[in-house]
């Protein structure tokens, strides 16, 4: 089960630097525009606290955590929409990823060059998404022109597809945004899927920020790409991709003593992960025992067939029940053997909502 975040922003923010740390791929990152042209894909594991206390009692062969995908996008500038620095390509890219990050500079470095000479990450988030708006205009339009087209041959699909692009054009006319909630029904919600706009995936901001930030100093410019982000219901990762690139060099000990330094619990680039992960509205349930303990990926919302198919579809396809332990009664009882006996152990059938953090065991028949 694969899911991707694309990385994006204007050149010179920290995108490749951050991909770079989060990733063992490894993307190009130089002081000057457009040195990123394919984008770098990367799996990347997610942090999990769960795997490594499950871990540490069931003294497993395998630890294999969940993993999602990030892709790192070439920078984006004014004019992208029409082919401007390459536009067109690096914004076929974005669409094939299930969400965005927005990596914003909210740091000052006479050093590092800025596309427009000057810091300003609310102005630059708003170039990186008007022209996110602008493509997907162009997309819609060339889709109501096929419905125009088609709808003569009374084509009920492209009546529909007629319908709803004429509701989205002023939208994306007027520079906002367009969502799946500007459609009326199931019809027109898969038309609109079909056509991958770019301004309806899930977004969050990634404000790149100093040392000094992470250590508590005022930032102005957090401080702004916080309240743009509040108005417009985003959330905001704050990460150094200065001290990640130093973090990413170090073992684990050196990790924890040099964020305890600087007064820091969690790295950033483990929060931007996570953040992601709960972007993609994705949800992790695991299996533990000596051979492996495992995090297995899902959408929120699975029930246990599905979560079971997860695995494999012979799961699904001859469920009978899940053995389900809270993962917390799990560790604190020593296993499967004391939480059954502690009657912390539920029997679920078809209907069961799988939770973040079940530890599971599925019994069917096929």
């Amino acid at each position: 089960m694969g899911f991707s975040c694309g990385i994006v922003g204007l050149p010179n923010v920290g995108k490749s630097t951050l991909f770079n740390c989060l990733s063992t791929a490894r993307a190009e990152a130089a002081n000057y525009p457009f040195c990123t042209i394919e984008p770098n894909v990367g799996l990347v594991p997610v942090p999990d606290n769960r795997l490594d206390a499950l871990a540490e009692l069931c003294s497993p062969e395998k630890i294999i955590p969940a993993q999602m995908q990030f892709m790192d996008i070439a920078g984006l500038v004014k004019g992208a929409s029409k082919g401007a620095g390459k536009g067109n390509a690096f914004l076929s890219h974005i669409r094939e990823a299930d969400a965005i990050a927005h990596v914003v500079r909210c740091f000052v470095d006479d050093n590092i060059t800025h596309v427009d000479d000057s810091v300003d990450p609310v102005r630059d988030i708003q170039t990186i998404e008007t022209e996110l708006i602008l493509k997907d205009l162009d997309t819609v339009t060339k889709r109501h022109a096929k419905a125009k087209k088609m709808a003569r041959s009374q084509n009920p699909i492209e009546k529909k597809a007629l319908e709803l692009t004429e509701r989205l054009l002023p939208i994306l006319d007027s520079g906002e945004k367009v969502t799946m909630a500007n459609c009326e029904n199931d019809d027109e919600k898969a038309i609109f899927k079909e056509m991958h706009l770019l301004c309806a995936k899930p977004m969050m901001y990634v404000a790149n920020v100093d040392e000094g930030t992470l250590a508590g100093d005022d930032n102005p410019h957090l401080k702004a790409v916080q309240d743009f982000a509040a108005q417009h219901n985003h959330d905001v990762i704050m990460v150094s991709a200065k001290i990640e690139s130093e973090l990413a060099e170090l073992d684990k000990e050196e990790k924890t003593a040099f964020l305890e330094d600087l007064g820091i619990q969690t790295a950033g680039l483990d929060n931007l992960i996570q953040a992601g992960y709960k972007l993609l509205g994705l949800a992790t349930y695991l299996t533990a025992g000596p051979k492996e303990v495992r995090a297995w990926t899902i959408r929120q919302g699975y029930t246990a067939p599905e979560a079971a198919g997860v695995i494999h579809t012979d799961f699904q396809r001859g469920f009978i029940k899940a053995e389900v332990i809270w993962w917390e009664d799990y560790i604190e009882l020593g296993g499967e053997t004391g939480a059954k006996s502690a009657g912390k152990m539920s029997l679920e059938g078809k209907d069961y909502i799988v939770r973040d953090g079940d530890v599971i065991h599925f019994k069917f028949n096929v």
